[in-house]
């Protein structure tokens, strides 16, 4: 069982959609990644995050997909990149990451609520 937060708690967290505008490898990380940037519209902007998906994505491919990420976390040094955002994903069977994404297209940095 999880630890339970309270709603208000669910509310600081700022979960927004943004498209993939730029994608590139990563081998300076230490696990297998892609760098990449993410437009979140014009309240939030243009963000990068690095994300360890390479399993099941190339970067070419990533251009123009939307993702979910949270943009309000401090941003992370990894290695030589600085990680503004986390972008979300959930580990398939084999502990490999799965993108989160609207099943329709929606304005860049909606907002999960």
């Amino acid at each position: 069982m999880t630890d339970t937060i309270s709603f208000d708690d669910f509310l600081k967290v700022d979960i927004r959609a943004g498209t993939i505008v730029a994608a590139a490898p990563f081998p300076e990380a230490r696990k297998p990644a892609i760098k990449l940037t993410i437009d979140f519209g014009g309240e939030i902007g243009v963000k990068k995050s690095s994300a360890q998906i390479t399993k099941y994505y190339a970067p070419e491919t990533l251009v123009g997909k939307q993702v979910i990420a949270v943009v309000n976390f401090p941003p992370r040094q990894i290695g030589p990149f600085m990680s503004e955002v986390l972008t979300l994903g959930v580990p398939d069977e084999n502990g490999e990451v799965v993108l989160l994404h609207p099943s329709l297209a929606v304005p860049n940095g909606g907002r999960l609520f």
